[in-house]
């Protein structure tokens, strides 16, 4: 029985990166010898195992084969005669398919270290074009290390147009079109996730309502960089750069979805946008099952951002309006949120990208003026709650107006 280091773990201390988790494979054993050691099994699919002391996952070297279409047409296959080479080999990309022994000797037979050192994300084997999930992973991968000068292989990428085309890409299962994504989104330059798809063309199958913004003009007056899809990644950079939630970046990433709706002949204005993008927001959140949390963000994000923009110029009353359909008063955090999202769309213009937002803070001071309205008990006095509600909007206008007066004006931001 022999056991090594491999993937992720391998990969990041070549690159100088902190290790998170560590994954081991187990090479001439049993899951009856694991069992004996105390080893606890997991896997359902195929033998993954935890160790009695550390609890990382131990799995047995295996193969597989491709037997039906989808990332889950797998066949496994495992013995004490797997070795350690035929379990890399199965791997995605040449940079996880990597090994280190007991000595910490390097065990590299598809070229992971010389990728590192390229800067290439290149698969290992002709097998790569069996399994879907991976053109979603190494989008991924390629937001992961955009900041380290990484790129796909163009062999790589040619193999992943050619599972688009062949129709594999379709049948991935919305749950792990998510969870990549969800994971994408984290990264630190997660719009090259979507540039990778739409350069292989995945992207119109995966994401059609995103693709669909590409070529979408908008007034150069406001979007210096035109396209509404460039628009769309710069505002998803600008999220990233800012440290924002995974939330919030899904949100800036869906919130112009309307404009793909808009008439050839009103282009480059797209108005109505905002109302026309919830129903397609909602479609897409249906499809791939998105977590209500992240819908309910995009959704305000989508209907919202246009009139967040316009924060100088509104009145006290809509002004109110934006913090009740907002819920803000309830749950100021995710006012608080939906205003990130609306700083990022701001900034994601070209030439742009260092631009302050002062609507947001001119809105949550807005939000904390009006929360901290109250009515004492003699105002409250012979009055019924429909009554109250009356006084305590009309307390809150009077609050609004004053701020308004004072408020330095900006330029709007769409």
């Amino acid at each position: 029985m022999e056991v090594y280091l491999v993937g992720g773990a391998v990969r990041d201390r070549l690159l100088g990166r902190p290790v998170g988790e560590r994954d081991w494979v187990v090479v001439g054993s049993t899951p009856e010898e694991l069992e004996r050691r105390g080893f606890r099994p997991v896997g359902r699919e195929f033998p993954v195992f935890l160790h009695p002391e550390s609890h990382e996952e131990y799995a047995l070297a295996r193969l597989e084969r491709k037997v039906a279409s989808g990332y889950r047409g797998f066949e496994t296959a495992f013995s004490p005669d797997v070795t350690l080479e035929d379990d890399l080999a199965r791997r995605d990309l040449t940079i996880n398919a990597m090994a280190e022994g007991a000595s910490g000797d390097l065990i590299d037979p598809y070229g992971g270290q010389r990728d590192l050192e390229a800067r290439l994300l290149r698969h290992v084997s002709a097998a790569f074009v069996e399994d879907p999930v991976r053109i979603l992973r190494v989008a991924r991968f390629a937001a992961r290390f955009a900041t380290l000068g990484f790129r796909v292989a163009p062999e790589t990428l040619l193999l992943m147009r050619d599972m688009v085309t062949s129709g594999e890409v379709a049948a991935l299962v919305p749950e792990r079109v998510w969870q990549e994504t969800g994971r994408a989104l984290g990264e630190p330059r997660p719009e090259v996730f979507f540039e990778v798809l739409r350069a292989c063309d995945a992207l119109r199958v995966i994401y059609p309502e995103i693709d669909a913004l590409f070529g979408v003009p908008q007034p150069a007056r406001w979007h210096p960089e035109i396209d509404t899809g460039r628009h769309t990644l710069l505002a998803l950079r600008a999220a990233a750069d800012a440290r924002a939630s995974v939330r919030v970046r899904f949100a800036v990433l869906t919130h112009d979805l309307g404009k793909a709706l808009t008439p050839r002949d009103r282009w480059p204005s797209h108005p109505g946008h905002e109302r026309s993008g919830v129903a397609l927001l909602h479609g897409l959140c249906d499809r791939l099952r998105v977590p209500n949390e992240y819908r309910e963000l995009a959704v305000l994000v989508t209907r919202h951002h246009g009139v967040a923009h316009r924060a100088f110029d509104l009145r006290a009353s809509t002004i109110l309006e934006l913090l009740t359909r907002c819920d803000a008063f309830r749950r100021p955090q995710r006012f608080a949120e939906f205003l990130e999202a609306c700083a990022a769309d701001a900034r994601g213009r070209a030439g742009r990208e260092q631009d302050v937002y002062p609507q947001g803070s001119y809105l949550l001071q807005a939000l904390e003026q009006a929360a901290a309205v109250t009515l004492d008990g003699p105002e409250r006095e012979g009055l019924t709650g429909a009554a109250i509600g009356a006084l305590l909007r009309r307390k809150r206008l009077a609050v609004l107006e004053e701020l308004r007066a004072t408020a330095r004006r900006s330029d709007p931001a769409d």
